[in-house]
């Protein structure tokens, strides 16, 4: 299997990277970042990109693809829709379109966000944004595409989370993420289930498009 990964400097994209350079059935990953993983493994190679918003400079090196694993994703807080439509929609689909020209038969995996509006009216900014994404991406007509709305995410073997506001719940809060995991099993997962259930949506698919919590858990364990 060959792996397009993004977000890969994040903390769900890490945790994908990590699961796919240590599984027997992925051959290669490449990793389409701004700034490079600082990570070496015969497996991993690295297109540094600085426009997300196009991708015809370098789309001779993304052909031969069986998934793009998209865990790039921004937090919405201070920004406005059109700059969060920018950084989300725009650029999401702007990699989406180009891939599906040349790897329809591709799988498509987009993190999301548990809460996303398919509906793409609700009162929530963020939510509608995603919706639209996550919409749209189903439309572009991959092999298969699959929408991952984790909720809470507990990051493991040493990842961190960019995301200052993030880093601090974790770091000061995690006895509570893991006490909600205890109550409710299903409603939080980790970074290596994420990474596991990626794999296993390209190796033996899932009946659902839009994955929620117990379903990543569930996908993770095939």
């Amino acid at each position: 299997m060959k792996v397009i990964i993004t977000g890969a400097t994040g903390m769900v994209g890490k945790g994908v990277l990590l699961e796919c350079l240590d599984h027997k059935k992925v051959q290669e990953v490449v990793v389409i970042g701004r700034n490079s993983v600082a990570m070496q493994n015969p497996k991993l190679s690295e297109i540094i990109h600085a426009d997300f918003s196009d991708f015809s400079e370098v789309k001779s090196q993304l052909s031969g693809f069986d998934a793009c694993f998209f865990c790039m994703g921004v937090s919405s807080v201070g920004l406005k829709e059109p700059n969060f439509k920018h950084l989300t929609y725009n650029f999401t689909l702007a990699l989406a379109r180009e891939l599906v020209k040349i790897n329809s038969e591709m799988t498509f995996n987009y993190v999301s966000g548990e809460g996303t509006d398919s509906s793409e009216k609700g009162r929530v900014m963020w939510a509608r944004v995603k919706g639209k994404t996550e919409n749209d991406l189903l439309k572009l007509g991959f092999k298969q595409a699959y929408m991952f709305r984790p909720g809470a995410i507990i990051p493991l073997r040493g990842i961190k989370s960019r995301t200052k506001a993030y880093q601090f719940i974790y770091d000061y809060f995690m006895w509570l993420v893991k006490l909600i995991k205890a109550l409710a099993p299903n409603a939080v997962v980790n970074t290596t289930q994420m990474g596991l259930a990626m794999i296993n949506s390209v190796l033996y698919g899932y009946p659902a498009t839009v994955l929620k919590p117990r379903d990543i858990i569930q996908l993770a364990e095939k």
